[in-house]
């Protein structure tokens, strides 16, 4: 890395929806993506181990380097010519765990603290990066607990402006992810939803949605999370472009065990007591891996090398 001042940005994976919640509710998960950046005089070059190693774009086009370059036009400051990356990723790519929205975050909080102490940069603050992030993103419900940490809820006011609430997950909240060995773009799964839907699933998922935040926070036993899991808005109208994930979310469902897709899938997220864990394996086929995971409660986090 270059010899000028650098920043390390760690970003957590997330999981949106959570079932009823379609583009407003999400969790942040311990499970992170750690970027290492540098302004540069000598060009762009971006180092990347872990997920997306000798697939990602390595110059000017990868994801990190755009979000930079859109907070420091964003902010008013000058573009450096180039900058320097080094990207450890642990979140799966194209898996519903909200790759992409760690990357802009990590970026937009990179360029932020690079900045910080350039003459004429106009103060960026948190509510603007949020801000922006979604703008890149394009919708605020992975960037949300991506920045904040915890369990969020997010919208979009009457002039467009994204918000979002925090709110802290109760402490027997355990999520496990089952994620596959395939892909499924956001892109492809958005395409099969359809442009209206019936009254009583919109009306069904709002209950589901206000019970799931009850049952996040304050009553996370399984019957009610089992109920405040149910989604009838979304999930279903994508099963045809993530069959497996369709059919195993429906099996654990059965046997009791909250479970929901992620994102945009096709990883599931699912909420099992300790004892209900063996069931899941026993469901699983060789192309999934179990993850348990921790909720994540800090969000994405900025330090400089000398203060590791």
């Amino acid at each position: 890395m270059p010899d000028s001042t650098t920043v390390v940005v760690r970003v957590p994976a997330t999981s949106a929806n959570l079932g009823p919640g379609f583009d407003s509710l999400g969790l942040a998960l311990g499970l992170y993506d750690e970027v290492t950046a540098a302004l540069s005089a000598d060009g762009t070059r971006v180092e990347v181990t872990g997920e997306g190693e000798g697939e990602l774009d390595l110059g000017e086009g990868h994801l990190v380097v755009r979000a930079m370059r859109a907070a420091f036009d964003r902010m008013g400051a000058a573009q450096p010519p180039g900058v320097h990356l080094r990207c450890h990723n642990r979140i799966p790519h194209a898996r519903g765990l909200g790759s992409s929205s760690a990357a802009i975050c990590a970026g937009l909080l990179a360029a932020r603290a690079l900045a910080g102490d350039t003459s004429g940069v106009s103060e960026f603050s948190d509510e603007e990066v949020f801000a922006l992030a979604t703008e890149l993103e394009g919708h605020p419900d992975n960037v949300a607990p991506c920045l904040a940490g915890g369990l969020t809820i997010a919208w979009s006011d009457q002039v467009g402006i994204a918000r979002m609430v925090r709110l802290t997950p109760h402490a027997a909240i355990r999520p496990v992810a089952l994620i596959p060995a395939h892909r499924l773009s956001t892109e492809v799964a958005r395409g099969l939803l359809p442009k209206d839907v019936p009254h009583a699933d919109a009306s069904a998922n709002a209950g589901r949605a206000a019970l799931l935040v009850a049952a996040m926070t304050v009553r996370p036993e399984t019957p009610v999370l089992l109920a405040a899991t149910e989604d009838r808005l979304h999930q279903r109208y994508r099963a045809p472009a993530m069959p497996q994930t369709a059919s195993l979310v429906k099996r654990l469902r059965a046997i009791g065990v909250p479970a929901v897709v992620s994102g945009a899938g096709p990883t599931i997220l699912a909420f099992p007591t300790p004892e209900a864990q063996d069931s899941i394996a026993s469901e699983l086929g060789n192309d999934w891996h179990i993850q348990p995971l921790d909720v994540d409660t800090d969000g994405a986090r900025v330090q400089f090398p000398e203060t590791r």
